[in-house]
C-alpha cells in the first residue's frame, strides 16, 4: 500500500508534464507582435518599431501602408528593436498602418499610426515661426476651394488664437472662458471659467493647456478634462511658450518680468525684471528666451537661469513678439519697424520702416518675412535684406499675426475678412468675410491637419476646410498578402 506521500509523486509529475505541454505549445504558436516608440506624429516622424515571436534569424520587413521602409533581422529569440522608419512627407492626416512581416510569408503584426499636423502654441511650436511644415492638404491651388466647416458662438469677442493637438481646438474668449472644441465638428467638449477675459493664445504641451487670462492667472488645465491642475496669479496677458518642461510668459500689466515657471507644479523658477510692462509672448530657441518690453527693448535671457545675453533698443514700445529663424530676431516695434537683430549678439542687421504704428508679430517662411501693420496692409519683405518683395491693402487696420503653410499666407484683417496669399507672388486666393465689418478679426489663424481656424470679433470660433476633405476614404487595413518586399533593402543590423 502506497503512502500519501508515494502517491502523490506520479500526480504531480504528471501534472508538471502537462502545463509544460500547455507552455512550450503556448511560445510555439505565440504570435509575433510590434510596439511602435510612438502612436502619432506629423508626417516625417521617426518611428521606431520593435517585434518579438518571429522566427529567430529572418528577414522581416517593415512597410508604412504599402510602402516596404526597413528591413530587419531578427536575433536567436526571434525579436529585434528599435527599427528605424519615418512616416512619408506626404501622409496625409489621419490613421495610418505600420506593418511588419517574415519576409516571403504572411506572419506578422500591424500596429495604427495617427498622422496629425498639431499647432500646439502661438508660433506654432515653442521655437516655431508661424509656419506649419508639415501641411500637405491645402496649397495654392486647392485653397481656393476652402469653404467653412463650423463655427462656435461663444460669450464674447475672440482676440485668442486657437492651437490645434489632436483633434481639438483650444482658444480663450473674452466671456472669461478658455474652450475645447471638436476639430472635426466644432461641438464644444468642455470649457474653463477663469477669472479674467482670455486674450491669450494657449500652448499645448504633454496633455495640458497653459493659458493667460488677464491678471488672474497663468492657467494649466486637463487638456482632456478640462480640470485645473494649477494657476500662477498675477500674469496672463501675453502667451505662453513651453519648451523643455518649462512655461515662459511675461508679467503683463501687473509687474515688469519675464517668468519661468515648472510646467508640471507652477513653481517659479526664475525670473527677469525689464523696464516696463511685458505683454510680449517669448520664442524660446536653442536655449535662449527671447521677449520684448514696453520699455523699447527687446531681450535675450538664458532659458535655463534668466540671465541676460543681449538687449536691443528699438524707437518705441516692444510688446509684440519676436520670431527668430535663420539666426535672426524679427520683432515689430511701435515706432513702425520691423527690425532684424543677430540673435546671437543682439546687432541690428537691418530694419524696415512701415506707415502704419506698429508692425505686428512677423512669419517666417523661405527666406521671406511676413507681417501686418496699422496702415492697412500685409508685407512680405526678403529676410536676409529686408526689401520689400510685395504687400497687399486690406480694408482696415491688420493686427492678426500671418501663418504660413505649403506655400499659402493666411492672414485676419480688421475689415472682418479672413485672406489667403500666395506666398511667393502675394495674388489674393480667397477670402471669407466673418460677422463683424469693424474690428473683425485680431486673432491670428493656425492651420491644422487641412483645416483653417481662427477667432473674430463676432464671438465666433470659424473653422475652414475642403469639402472633399471631409469624405476622404481612410487608409484601409493592408492585407499582408498584397504586401510586397523592397529586395534593394539592405538589412539593418539587430538590436
Amino acid at each position: 500500500m502506497l503512502t500519501p506521500r508515494k502517491r502523490s509523486r506520479p500526480t504531480t509529475f504528471f501534472a508538471f508534464l502537462f502545463f509544460a505541454c500547455l507552455l512550450l505549445g503556448g511560445m510555439a504558436s505565440a504570435a509575433p507582435s510590434i510596439t511602435l516608440s510612438k502612436k502619432s506624429g506629423p508626417p516625417t516622424s521617426k518611428i521606431l518599431v520593435s517585434g518579438r515571436g518571429f522566427e529567430p534569424n529572418v528577414g522581416v520587413d517593415i512597410f508604412f501602408d504599402t510602402k516596404d521602409k526597413a528591413l530587419v533581422v531578427t536575433n536567436g529569440e526571434g525579436e529585434f528593436r528599435d527599427a528605424e522608419i519615418f512616416a512619408p512627407r506626404g501622409a496625409r492626416p489621419g490613421e495610418h498602418w505600420v506593418t511588419a512581416l517574415e519576409r516571403n510569408n504572411d506572419k506578422g503584426d500591424q500596429e495604427p499610426f495617427l498622422v496629425r499636423t498639431n499647432w500646439s502654441e502661438f508660433h506654432f511650436d515653442a521655437d516655431g515661426t508661424r509656419l506649419n511644415p508639415y501641411e500637405d492638404v491645402l496649397n495654392r491651388r486647392t485653397v481656393e476651394s476652402i469653404g467653412l466647416k463650423w463655427s462656435y458662438q461663444t460669450g464674447d469677442v475672440v482676440y485668442s488664437s486657437p492651437a490645434v493637438v489632436n483633434g481639438v481646438v483650444y482658444i480663450g474668449s473674452e466671456d472669461f472662458n478658455v474652450y475645447a472644441l471638436d476639430a472635426r465638428t466644432g461641438s464644444k467638449l468642455w470649457s474653463y471659467k477663469t477669472g479674467g477675459s482670455v486674450a491669450s493664445a494657449p500652448a499645448v504641451a504633454n496633455g495640458v493647456v497653459y493659458v493667460g487670462s488677464g491678471t488672474s492667472g497663468l492657467y494649466a488645465i486637463n487638456a482632456r478634462t478640462g480640470a485645473v491642475l494649477w494657476i500662477y496669479n498675477g500674469v496672463g496677458f501675453s502667451s505662453p511658450a513651453v519648451a523643455n518642461g518649462v512655461v515662459y510668459i511675461g508679467g503683463g500689466y501687473t509687474d515688469h518680468n519675464v517668468y519661468a515657471l515648472d510646467a508640471h507644479t507652477g513653481a517659479k523658477l526664475w525670473n527677469y525684471a525689464t523696464g516696463d510692462i511685458v505683454l510680449s509672448s517669448p520664442a524660446v530657441v536653442n536655449g535662449v528666451v527671447y521677449v520684448g518690453s514696453h520699455d523699447h527693448n527687446v531681450y535675450a535671457l538664458n532659458a535655463r537661469t534668466g540671465a541676460k545675453l543681449w538687449s536691443y533698443t528699438t524707437g518705441g514700445g516692444a510688446d509684440l513678439s519676436p520670431t527668430v529663424a535663420y539666426g535672426v530676431v524679427y520683432v515689430g516695434s511701435e515706432d513702425g519697424n520691423m527690425y532684424a537683430l543677430n540673435a546671437s549678439s543682439g546687432a541690428r542687421l537691418w530694419n524696415y520702416t512701415t506707415p502704419g504704428a506698429g508692425s505686428l508679430i512677423p512669419a517666417v517662411a523661405n527666406g521671406v518675412v511676413y507681417f501686418g501693420s496699422a496702415d492697412d496692409k500685409l508685407y512680405a519683405l526678403n529676410a536676409s535684406t529686408g526689401s520689400k518683395l510685395w504687400s497687399y491693402t486690406t480694408g482696415f487696420l491688420v493686427y492678426s499675426s500671418p501663418a504660413v503653410a505649403n506655400g499659402v499666407v493666411y492672414v485676419g484683417s480688421s475689415d472682418g475678412k479672413l485672406y489667403a496669399f500666395d506666398a511667393r507672388t502675394g495674388a489674393l486666393l480667397w477670402t471669407y468675410t466673418t460677422g463683424q465689418s469693424d474690428y473683425g478679426i485680431q486673432s491670428s489663424p493656425t492651420v491644422a491637419d487641412g483645416n483653417v481656424y481662427v477667432g473674430a470679433f463676432d464671438g465666433k470660433v470659424y473653422a475652414f476646410g475642403l469639402e472633399r476633405a471631409n469624405s476622404a476614404k481612410p487608409v484601409l487595413l493592408p492585407d499582408p498578402k498584397t504586401l510586397h518586399p523592397d529586395f534593394k533593402l539592405k538589412a539593418s543590423k539587430p538590436v
